[in-house]
């Protein structure tokens, strides 16, 4: 029997991405002057009103002057010159306080900053580049990058930052993807663009972004389907950091420990450690050890080593799961401050993940996206 699986993805304009963009560029700011800085902010977007809420820890403080030029900044490159929500004017509220003596006990001892579940996923979808991710959030996120892209290169007039799409993909009984059933894009538009004018500029970046040969018939493309959507941003919709998290992860294919990782630094686990299984199980898939890798790991806040390690390979794996769970206990430092090192998170580089996804990108030459690295394939290899 075929079965179908839809995931959706969300533009950097989007109100709750427009306050994950901003956490994360505070976040880039205090690491810029302190590496060792923390942080945990949080930020509420609404109509003409940014306000800013968390803790951090530095050792070179930033300013409050410092902080709203970054949030102006943040606001004006996601392309927000609107009458109500607007980079020049919008008001800011900074509610940002000094990190808990209480959390920064436990993280001072390099233990994890909190307790929690995380997970990492990666998966082979046959005769597709994906990057090992599942193939409706690959599209999802990629239909609204492109048009964003136009959007900000100036080769599409009249569509604002907001949009959301989503993708159904269609599999055979082998688990093989063989089309795409159903695409919905909905972007926020100025009032004198046609809906007719809409629908023809989306649907070349539709087809754009897919497998050649996938574009769906007419009737399965849906494009702005209330017919008008100029109203958006946290104009029309107020954001919060953190509420994008399956966007942010695997597009509901697999299980979400339940953490934001947005405004977070790397001694939070929640970020970190997600980080690393994604690593991890991208690689073992990349070296051809299972088809299909799904990894958890536990945490208790102030306590360096792991509660637990869970390997799942769906039936997949070429080798016994316990092989490759002890070749990652001896091999790899999973303790936070193991994982900071070995994928060298005490860097500002994190604006960019705030927006189509968290994994299945592209390394970065500023170290953004280490983990999306391959280059434990040959170890891993070893273990056939």
């Amino acid at each position: 029997m075929n079965t179908l699986f839809t995931s959706e993805s969300v533009s950097e304009g989007h109100p709750d991405k427009v306050c994950d963009a901003i956490s994360d560029s505070i976040l880039d700011l205090l690491l810029s002057q302190d590496s060792k800085a923390r942080c945990a902010v949080e930020t509420m977007a609404t109509t003409g009103n940014v306000i800013l809420a968390g803790e951090i820890a530095t050792q070179a403080p930033v300013s409050s002057e410092q902080i709203e030029e970054t949030v102006r900044s943040t606001i004006r490159h996601i392309g927000y010159e609107q009458q109500n929500f607007n980079w020049k004017n919008v008001k800011i509220t900074n509610l940002i306080h000094n990190q808990s003596q209480d959390i920064a006990l436990g993280v001072d001892r390099l233990g994890a900053g909190d307790q929690g579940i995380m997970f990492g996923y990666a998966k082979n979808e046959q005769g597709f580049n994906c990057e090992y991710m599942p193939l409706a959030i690959k599209l999802a996120h990629q239909i609204l990058e492109n048009l964003s892209l136009a959007r900000h290169q100036g080769q599409i007039k009249g569509f604002e930052p907001d949009a959301k799409s989503q993708v159904t993909v269609e599999y055979d009984n082998t688990g093989k993807a063989i089309g795409i059933k159903k695409i919905v894009v909905s972007t926020q538009h100025q009032e004198d663009l046609s809906q007719e004018e809409i629908r023809e500029t989306v649907k070349k970046y539709i087809e754009k972004s897919l497998p050649q040969g996938w574009m769906p018939q007419d009737k399965d493309i849906l494009i702005n389907p209330t017919g008008r959507f100029v109203i958006g941003g946290p104009e029309g919709d107020t954001g919060l950091t953190g509420r994008k998290i399956i966007v942010d992860t695997y597009g509901g294919y697999a299980p979400h420990g339940g953490g934001a990782f947005s405004g977070k630094d790397a001694t939070k686990v929640d970020r970190s450690a997600a980080y690393m299984l994604r690593y991890l199980a991208k690689n073992i898939v990349a070296a051809g050890l299972a088809d299909e890798c799904l990894l958890q790991i536990s945490y208790a806040i102030g306590v360096a080593e792991p509660l637990s390690l869970y390997i799942n390979t769906k039936g997949s794996a070429k080798i016994p799961e316990e092989k490759i769970l002890s070749f990652i206990k001896k091999q790899i430092n999973l303790t936070p401050q193991g994982i900071i090192n070995y994928l060298n998170l005490n860097r500002p580089i994190y604006t960019p993940t705030s927006s189509y996804g968290h994994f299945g990108r592209t390394p970065l030459q500023n170290g953004c996206f280490s983990w999306e690295k391959t280059d434990l394939v040959k170890e891993l290899q070893q273990c056939l």
